[in-house]
């Protein structure tokens, strides 16, 4: 019997640039070979025209661009661990919370939610020397997140990036690019990305955006009023507002309309009884002239005629006006016999606002209102978290971005307090939406005086989900639960290096300890389970069992038309196999070592396996 490898389960993230490889394989496959861009023909091929070369080029560059690539390019070694005594209507709810450094978990991400996110938002660190900056560690991944976090529930200790710094703007840029990176590759064609800035930052976003969306792809800065009042003792010209950069993935991107108002639709208040519904009266005349647009209109009851004033022309032909007087159409006063107006029903009008770059407070909300928020909900006097955004802010940007009954995903990788969930919820109960959130957020440690600490929060992160647990609560309906993950080490065991090239006994005895114990002593079936299915590409969301009768225990995932099981047995025959009735488009994962070659052989024939 020949011996059959078969595949192995990945054990990593996905190679974060191997679908730009294959876009640009597939366009110009004569500059691909054996993996690699061979830049010296696309050079040749182009010749000088539409080749930027040499250092006088147009772009943004900074101290530390080759690590923020670099932290790009390192694949995730991490999991996502299902914390179920954490979340909420687990079994229902579709909405999750992971807890972790977002980096990672962008990564992790990528297999399963790769152009399934309609709308990012994020309110990323300022860089105001009061915000932390994320020291990413681009050789060791989650092992030196857990280095950092020392496996405590006390959270991470972050690093405020002061304007003595050296590299102030850089460090920012090198910690934003690749998260942004990496953030574009998780939107639909048709998404679009939200991110809350200030003037610190807020140029060099913009350069990183244009680099990573094309400058095409801008949409908008849009101007949020955050303060309705000065502060009494503050110094040079107070900011009252911060902005908010939006880019589309791609054209196809379709902005929403702002729903009306009550106080526009109170204007429509004249009812005529024929089943047209309420009407408001508007000016027949415009400002500009044209001769054609110029001609007596008569009151049919009076007979009265009516020109426009010297200069101005009616808004419409001869024609029209007549069929507009034909259908009622035109109203000539309480008296009948006042000059000519127009009707405008209010089931004729669009059904929405434009959206505009300037949203005052009074629309969008301001940073008091979102203090108060919290106090509703932890209490007055302990709220826990400093500079929550208003969810009315982020409701705003939902019915722009996103619609209502499509399940449309919207993700926030600096969830802080848990505004975006918030939101998400808020907004589904207003407009009946099916909206989903999927919500990222580092645990960083709580100042020991701070009331959120006194409270008994250690975290961010743990105010997050109480954030979130109550607010669910109190607005009542729809999908109010969540999932609850935490980024944890993989279950995978890892390899030690061997610095001694000539020390064979060592490099052998490990081969023989991962043949024989692929996974980590003690490790949870369940926690492995949620490993295999996300570096698979399945979806977080996906249906977990477990089948407990037979001799093969197997786990069952089912996300839509896809099949995954998972069994751990220590030896797997093609009978128990068969037994299960997979199609040849199901996986099924099992230890290496479980199979002979064999059963190897046989199995693989009309199923697809991968091994442990």
């Amino acid at each position: 019997m020949v011996k059959k490898d078969l595949g192995k389960v990945a054990t990593t993230s996905e190679p974060v640039l191997t679908e730009s490889l294959m876009k640009l394989r597939e366009v110009f496959p004569q500059f691909v070979k054996d993996g690699q861009v061979d830049f010296a023909a696309l050079q040749a091929f182009f010749d000088k025209e539409g080749i930027t070369a040499g250092p006088e080029k147009y772009g943004l560059s900074w101290a530390g661009k080759s690590r923020a690539l670099q932290a790009l390019r390192a694949p995730a070694t991490g999991t996502l661990t299902p914390q179920e005594k954490e979340s909420k209507d687990w079994d229902k709810t579709q909405n999750v919370f992971i807890e972790g450094d977002n980096l990672e978990v962008l990564k992790l991400l990528q297999a399963q939610y790769r152009g399934a996110i309609k709308m990012i938002y994020i309110d990323p660190p300022y860089n105001t020397g009061k915000d932390f900056v994320y020291k990413d560690n681009f050789t060791e991944g989650v092992s030196d997140y857990y280095e950092r976090t020392g496996q405590s529930k006390d959270g991470i200790k972050l690093t405020a990036n002061l304007e003595s710094n050296g590299r102030y703007h850089s460090d920012w840029l090198t910690m934003m690019y690749p998260r942004l990176f990496l953030a574009k590759n998780l939107l639909k064609d048709d998404g679009v990305i939200f991110i809350s800035i200030d003037d610190n930052e807020v140029a060099n976003l913009r350069l990183i955006m244009d680099e990573i969306f094309g400058e095409e792809n801008f949409v908008a800065t849009i101007v949020w009023q955050k303060k309705y009042a000065a502060s009494n003792d503050a110094n040079g010209i107070p900011a009252m507002h911060d902005y908010i950069v939006a880019f589309q993935r791609s054209n196809t991107f379709e902005r929403k309309l702002f729903p009306r108002t009550e106080k526009q639709d109170a204007l429509y208040k004249n009812d005529d009884g024929d089943g047209r519904g309420l009407w408001r009266s508007d000016n027949l005349l415009v400002k500009t002239f044209s001769e054609n647009a110029v001609f007596p209109i008569i009151n049919p009851k009076t007979g009265e005629r009516f020109l426009p004033k010297k200069g101005n022309s009616w808004r419409a032909s001869r024609e029209t006006v007549g069929k507009w007087i034909e259908e009622g159409r035109i109203f000539f006063g309480r008296n009948g016999k006042s000059a000519p107006q127009l009707k405008r029903y209010l089931n004729e009008v669009q059904q929405g606002v434009i959206p505009v770059t300037w949203w005052p407070f009074e629309d969008a909300g301001h940073n008091d209102q979102a203090n108060k928020e919290l106090q509703e909900l932890f209490g007055a006097g302990r709220v826990p978290f400093d500079t929550p955004k208003p969810t009315k802010l982020i409701q705003r940007l939902l019915q722009l971005g996103t619609e209502k009954n499509e399940d449309d995903v919207a993700l926030d990788f600096f969830a802080g307090s848990g505004t975006t969930a918030h939101a998400v919820m808020a907004q589904n109960a207003d407009d009946g939406g099916n909206r989903k959130w999927i919500c990222v957020q580092l645990p960083e440690a709580t100042e020991k005086d701070s009331e959120a600490y006194k409270a008994g929060y250690k975290n961010i992160a743990e105010i997050a989900l109480e954030r979130i647990r109550r607010a669910g609560e109190k607005i009542g309906k729809g999908d109010i639960g969540f999932k609850a993950f935490a980024l944890e080490q993989s279950n995978y065991r890892r390899w030690n290096v061997i610095t001694d090239a000539d020390d064979e006994k060592k490099l052998l005895a490990q081969e023989k300890l991962f043949a024989e114990k692929p996974l980590v002593d003690k490790y949870e079936e369940k926690a492995v389970v949620y490993e295999i299915l996300l570096k698979e590409g399945f979806s977080l969301n996906a249906e977990v069992s477990q089948d407990k009768r037979g001799t093969l225990k197997p786990w069952i995932i089912t996300d839509g038309e896809r099949k995954l099981v998972v069994t751990f047995v220590e030896k797997v025959s093609k009978d128990q196999v068969d037994a299960l009735k997979m199609s040849e488009n199901d996986l099924l994962v099992c230890l290496d070592s479980a199979l002979d070659d064999s059963t190897k052989v046989n199995i693989s024939r009309n199923l697809n396996v991968k091994v442990i």
